[in-house]
């Protein structure tokens, strides 16, 4: 009875470190995620992915045949964007705790010092641009102006400082399908410039949503975005500018074929629509949310189109 009883509490004591030690693994994992911002990280993966393909397409080359250049530019993209966000949490670390999306990184909370998290950047990025350079130079350099206008012009110069710092962040995340296509074919074409512009006038009615949404938090942080000084009022006409920016750029990718077209000008005066109702909507914050959910949408759709389409 009592070896039973000292089994059976031996068993709860494993069972019990076994747990621990999997909400350990699991938190880090989280943070670890947190940390390089993953999400950021999968979604110009879809636009790396899509720039490299159609080079590969457009150039008469297989996809199977150059899995090689494929990895080095998935991962290597991947990497400065990782080592580029994580540097920005670096930064940011003073402010971060004022935002309740943000307080909740590792880089607040003390699971990690601010050193190891610098150092830790600097590596992913010195790695990710090594294997940008087994692709092309032209990738790797356009890579490193990447990392320089996101953690440069973006996170320690206009972020605190200009109510433009969306706009100058913008270059930013309009260089990873610059990448993918440089990556095969240093030549960049019109249909690679295009898809950089399609990327760079995303942004601002995307991240302007979001702003929106989060004025309160980006005004306590004293961050100059763009409804915290100009207010709502004005942001919307932002907004809309914006995205009717976007309509004559789906013509500059005809080689995409009709059905492209049309389905992307469908997507662009559907967001536009949208965006004009939102002067009858009298909840501002709801329309912004509607508009920040159809920017998602938005850029899942189009560029996954841009690889089926090229598939047909």
């Amino acid at each position: 009875m009592s070896n039973s009883k000292g089994f059976g509490e031996a068993t709860i004591q494993n069972g019990a470190k076994i747990l621990n030690s999997t909400i350990e693994k699991t938190l880090t994992w989280k943070d670890f995620m947190a940390l390089i911002k993953i999400g950021i990280v999968n979604s110009n993966l879809i636009t790396t992915f899509t720039g490299l393909w159609l080079a590969l397409h457009f150039s008469g080359q297989s996809f199977l045949s150059n899995l090689d250049i494929v990895f080095f530019t998935v991962a290597g993209s991947s990497l400065i964007i990782a080592g580029s966000c994580a540097i920005n949490n670096y930064v940011d670390r003073d402010i971060d705790h004022l935002m309740e999306r943000t307080k909740e990184r590792p880089t607040v909370t003390g699971k990690v010092s601010p050193v190891k998290v610098l150092a830790f950047g600097i590596f992913l990025i010195g790695l990710g641009t090594l294997f940008l350079f087994f692709t092309t130079v032209t990738a790797a350099v356009i890579g490193l102006l990447g990392v320089f206008s996101y953690v440069g012009l973006y996170t320690l110069w206009s972020k605190r400082k200009l109510v433009s710092n969306t706009i100058i962040g913008s270059i930013s995340g309009a260089a990873p399908p610059l990448i993918g296509w440089a990556a095969v074919d240093a030549n960049l074409d019109i249909m690679a410039w295009s898809l950089f512009v399609l990327m760079f006038v995303w942004q601002p009615p995307h991240f302007y949503a979001l702003a929106m949404r989060r004025v309160k938090e980006y005004r306590s942080a004293g961050i100059p975005m763009l409804p915290v000084v100009k207010g709502f009022k004005i942001t919307k006409i932002h907004i809309v500018l914006w995205v009717a920016a976007l309509l004559p750029i789906p013509f500059f990718l005809t080689k995409l074929g009709i059905p492209f077209l049309i389905l992307a000008t469908v997507l662009n005066i559907g967001w536009l629509a949208l965006g004009i109702y939102g002067y009858r909507i009298k909840d501002d914050i709801k329309w912004a949310k509607l508009m920040f959910v159809y920017s998602l949408q938005y850029l899942t759709i189009i560029f996954v189109a841009m690889v089926l389409v090229t598939l047909i």
